[in-house]
């Protein structure tokens, strides 16, 4: 889907729906925002609207595959078109990173996890939405996440870890079907609380809250102790002809 596909569903009911359940997983793991710079990755400006108010600074990178929109609606400019493995930022520059509709749709995921952690600040921390490969929204393309790779627990738990990233927490969301017919859209929060119950692992998405690991490195030099090869030995001098 390009940037224009993501911006009409998000419009649409089922995506306002979509908008409001996966916001309520993502709001607790955010925390307080202030003089924080948040950046999202893929589509996460519905996110960074409902999530990132409060940031001192609020960044928009689309994948350039997907096209990139004006940003926000009103004021200075705050979406670009990215290379996802090259992103235009300084080391340690960002202290949340919101990643929706991104790493299912770019062809080296690892790669784009990897350059996130660069990005990112010591402790920063990452929340990534994915489909769940054993839910039924990556079945459908009646959604966005019905597209490109979905991810199971154990391969988002190996590419975290290849990257440097420790897991914090898991969470679920979208139970209900991708459908946007109106008795589904009605009883979305039902849909909710007996799905995270009974079957929590066919979710539609799976959010992961990761932090960046920074490993201590010693780069001390040793100290070596010179010992001489040849141990000294005395030498008698031969006696003086006065005695002495």
């Amino acid at each position: 889907m390009d940037v224009v596909d993501l911006r009409e569903f998000y419009r649409s009911r089922l995506g306002h729906t979509t908008r409001r359940l996966i916001a309520n997983r993502l709001r607790p793991k955010t925390g307080s925002l202030a003089g924080s710079t948040v950046m999202g990755l893929g589509y996460a400006v519905p996110y960074l609207e409902d999530l990132a108010g409060e940031a001192r600074c609020s960044l928009a990178f689309m994948l350039a595959r997907q096209g990139v929109i004006h940003w926000p609606a009103e004021g200075a400019v705050n979406s670009a078109l990215v290379d996802e493995c090259d992103l235009p930022l300084l080391e340690s520059a960002v202290d949340l990173a919101i990643i929706t509709h991104g790493l299912e749709l770019t062809d080296a995921p690892d790669e784009m996890l990897k350059e996130v952690w660069r990005v990112l600040a010591p402790q920063g921390r990452m929340l990534l939405v994915v489909p769940n490969r054993r839910g039924l929204w990556a079945r459908f393309d009646t959604s966005p996440f019905g597209y490109g790779q979905p991810f199971s627990r154990p391969q988002l738990s190996q590419l975290l870890r290849d990257a440097q990233f420790s897991v914090v927490s898991w969470a679920q969301a979208l139970y209900l079907p991708p459908s946007g017919r109106g008795l589904f859209l009605s009883s979305a929060g039902a849909f909710e609380t007996l799905g995270s119950r009974l079957m929590p692992a066919v979710s539609g998405v799976v959010i992961v809250e990761a932090v960046k690991q920074v490993y201590a490195i010693s780069t001390g030099k040793r100290v070596r102790r010179l010992v001489p090869r040849l141990r000294p030995a005395l030498v008698q001098l031969p006696a003086r002809r006065d005695g002495r």
